[in-house]
């Protein structure tokens, strides 16, 4: 029997924090609660950055004030250091909107210091502070390893590095731990090597996968990670995002294109494509440019075309 596959969507923060054009909050708004109906297990709605640094994350006390829960949507969020956690929880006890904080760091030290100007052990240091401050407040946390599958600066990753920043996550007391291709460098051969040795060292971390199509392999490496036995996948509605500080790297994996590949390969995800695909076809005219995303204009595999009327007059 297949498992059953739990998806995340990451595109009104992961996404949209890299347009250049500011987004209306009521947009964000909107397009989250069309989301939170698709059947998705998560939605990462915004995150407490610096609003000088990400503009379009300014509003995300007000974005988490104005969108509609729904019942088995976990609502997520990104912090990014002690002060964000500070605003974060905050809005939190004025809402109770947030179920999960996701923090993040990389396990190349040079990317770490490009992405958050901090260096490996500085980021710990701050993550041992910052859980005791979300179990306070009953909220969830969740901690990324970015570069894990490789850095644009320092190449190759020691796996064994990737597996001690997991288990040191685990040892902080973390719920989650996401392993993150920032830089679309996986191959699945590799996806399922780290994967199924992290399963295997850390069995009560829940554990995601987060995939960049950079180089094309990123729905390859979701088949190998499933294989190792990851259930939970991060995608971005259109294919949007991208690190900006990951030379060359383009937007995540799509997630229509993602859920439409495992329903055709028999997976259960609990997501409704037609209704991720009414999402996703309003991308371009929000962020005003075209998206990757495949699917939303070739329609789901079973989109039948009527038959050519010629055939009939032959």
């Amino acid at each position: 029997m297949k498992p059953r596959i739990y998806i995340n969507d990451v595109a009104v923060r992961d996404g949209f924090q890299i347009e250049k054009n500011v987004i209306a909050t009521e947009t964000k708004v909107a397009l989250i609660d069309m989301l939170s109906q698709t059947g998705l297990a998560k939605v990462e709605v915004t995150s407490f950055v610096h609003p000088k640094l990400v503009p379009n994350m300014a509003d995300a006390a007000e974005v988490l004030a104005h969108i509609q829960r729904v019942p088995g949507v976990a609502y997520t969020v990104l912090v990014p250091n002690l002060k964000g956690m500070e605003r974060a929880v905050e809005a939190h006890r004025a809402r109770g909107t947030i179920d999960e904080i996701n923090v993040v760091m990389s396990v190349s030290e040079t990317h770490n210091r490009a992405n958050i100007n901090r260096t490996c052990e500085e980021s710990f240091a701050d993550f041992a502070v910052m859980i005791g401050i979300a179990k306070a407040a009953g909220i969830r946390m969740n901690g990324t390893l970015s570069t894990t599958f490789g850095c644009p600066f320092e190449g190759h990753v020691a796996e064994q590095r990737v597996m001690a920043f997991a288990e040191r996550y685990a040892a902080l007391g973390f719920d989650g731990v996401t392993l993150a291709d920032t830089t679309g460098m996986g191959n699945p051969a590799q996806v399922k090597r780290i994967a199924a040795e992290a399963v295997r060292r850390l069995p009560g971390i829940e554990f995601t996968l987060h995939f960049h199509n950079t180089r094309g392999m990123g729905l390859a490496n979701v088949v190998a990670g499933i294989e190792a036995g990851i259930v939970r996948y991060d995608g971005s509605l259109g294919g949007l995002g991208g690190c900006p500080f990951a030379p060359g790297a383009t937007g995540n994996i799509c997630t229509e294109d993602m859920v439409n590949m495992l329903e055709d390969m028999g997976y259960d995800t609990g997501v409704e494509l037609d209704k991720l695909l009414a999402a996703a076809v309003k991308l371009p005219a929000i962020v005003g440019h075209e998206v990757p995303g495949q699917v939303m204009r070739a329609g789901r595999t079973l989109h039948l075309h009527p038959v050519p009327e010629k055939l009939y007059t032959q």
